[in-house]
């Protein structure tokens, strides 16, 4: 996706519209995020256009003097693209490229170009293009398409260098078939994670570049791949945390959201941010150096809502106070989010409260019990002493045998995870002598 000193960086100018309901910092906000995500997808931006409409305009999206004024600026500047800050309907885009005479992206569009990308692994790949498909099923005439498919660059990436003129038809068919294929990875991810459901499971979500990569890597010890780019991570990575001695939780990297993230990618990405729905916690974290971090929280809560997990148990971590310039937004926030915690992931700071936080809630099912088990049984005693925390431990005298021999026994009280303690209660069951 990007320049690697070889292929030459593509050119763009960006395009918003400042409407009645939105504010013209809003607008410029915006495209501050496209600019960024331009620059991920391998663009320089040599300018903006903004107008200020009423209504969108069905036929162009601009006005129609605005369209001519863009259309002078992409000749002078030599423009590889045209990129919009909204998703643009059919009509708008074979318009707009019949007077612009070059390559036309939308915000949806961009954002689908960067995850081909960034996708590594297969079931990424094939989540990117169920998404893709179906992001170009209503957009099948393009006019650069012959001469984009040649040069390459944004927005040609994935199978829209060999789908972007196959039937409807035949993409429904291929839709169908990745869909069938993603039920399987589905089916298969969900027997491998009840697998693990002996463990507490905590999902990094926020908004993307808000720092969980770096956040996972300092509370995993791992080495996940974590950069200053939107949507480093597009694939799930899940490693074990150790939170305290004995308190272990199962810890998921996920991918980061965005305002205006389109929906098709969300449903594309049901198997990964299936770690977010079947997750027992959330870790929320938040860039607090981010100037728009307020509605940045705003856009993840949204997307938790459209997941459906917005009830799950949180803790808000505002990452990143290294390297905030006004530490008083720190005690503000403290008396805003009570309980949240304060961290730098990148170097380090506010780690053990952290993990005390989480840990809080994390406990809050945790299960007390008390055993006697006989000294005999070892490897239970073991057991008990590898996944839960050891409250009290006695050795005594419980009893006879029918041949008057004494029994030996422990009695351990502890505290465990729900998810061990089913997994054990079978075991004392057998061994475990009443008190």
């Amino acid at each position: 996706m990007h320049s690697n000193g070889t292929e030459k960086r593509e050119t763009a100018i960006l395009v918003g519209v400042v409407l009645p309901s939105i504010a013209s910092w809003e607008i410029d906000d915006s495209l501050d995020e496209l600019s960024l995500l331009a620059d991920t997808a391998g663009a320089d931006v040599t300018d903006r256009v903004v107008q200020t409409l009423a209504t969108i305009n069905p036929a162009t999206y601009i006005g129609k003097g605005k369209v001519q004024e863009l259309k002078g600026l992409v000749k002078m500047r030599d423009a590889d693209l045209v990129i919009f800050d909204d998703d643009l309907a059919p009509v708008q885009i074979r318009n707009l490229e019949r007077q612009l005479e070059c390559k036309l992206l939308d915000r949806s569009g961009l954002i689908l170009d960067i995850f081909a990308g960034r996708a590594k692994t297969a079931v990424a790949k094939t989540q990117v293009e169920l998404a893709q498909l179906d992001y170009l099923r209503t957009r099948l005439t393009r006019q650069w398409t012959h001469l984009s498919r040649q040069k390459g660059g944004i927005g040609t990436k994935g199978p829209g260098e060999t789908q972007i003129e196959t039937d409807r038809r035949l993409i429904g068919h291929r839709i169908a078939a990745l869909k069938e294929r993603l039920d399987k990875i589905d089916r298969q991810r969900t027997t491998q994670r009840k697998g693990r459901n002996a463990y507490t499971r905590v999902s990094l979500v926020g908004y993307t570049n808000a720092g969980k990569s770096t956040l996972m890597n300092l509370l995993a010890e791992t080495a996940v791949l974590a950069e200053n780019r939107l949507f480093a991570t597009l694939d799930s990575t899940t490693r074990l945390a150790t939170l305290a001695p004995n308190k272990q939780v199962l810890l998921s990297d996920t991918v980061g959201f965005i305002r205006k993230l389109p929906h098709k990618l969300i449903e594309s990405f049901k198997s990964t941010l299936d770690e977010v729905r079947e997750s027992d916690v959330l870790i929320h974290v938040v860039d607090i150096t981010h100037p728009g971090y307020r509605d940045q929280i705003t856009v993840v809560n949204e997307t938790l809502r459209e997941l459906g997990v917005a009830d799950k148990p949180t803790l808000m971590v505002f990452n990143k106070i290294d390297a905030l310039a006004e530490k008083g937004l720190i005690k503000a926030l403290r008396s805003e989010y009570p309980g949240s915690a304060f961290a730098s992931g990148l170097r380090g700071i506010g780690l053990e409260p952290l993990k005390e936080k989480l840990l809080g809630i994390v406990e809050q099912d945790f299960v007390e019990r008390v055993v006697y088990i006989p000294v005999t049984h070892s490897r239970a005693i073991s057991r008990i002493h590898e996944v839960a925390e050891v409250l009290e431990e006695e050795y005594l005298f419980a009893g006879t045998e029918g041949d008057g021999a004494a029994i030996a026994a422990v009695k351990i009280r502890f505290r465990i995870s729900p998810g061990h303690h089913s997994r054990l209660e079978s075991d004392l069951e057998k061994i475990a002598i009443s008190a």
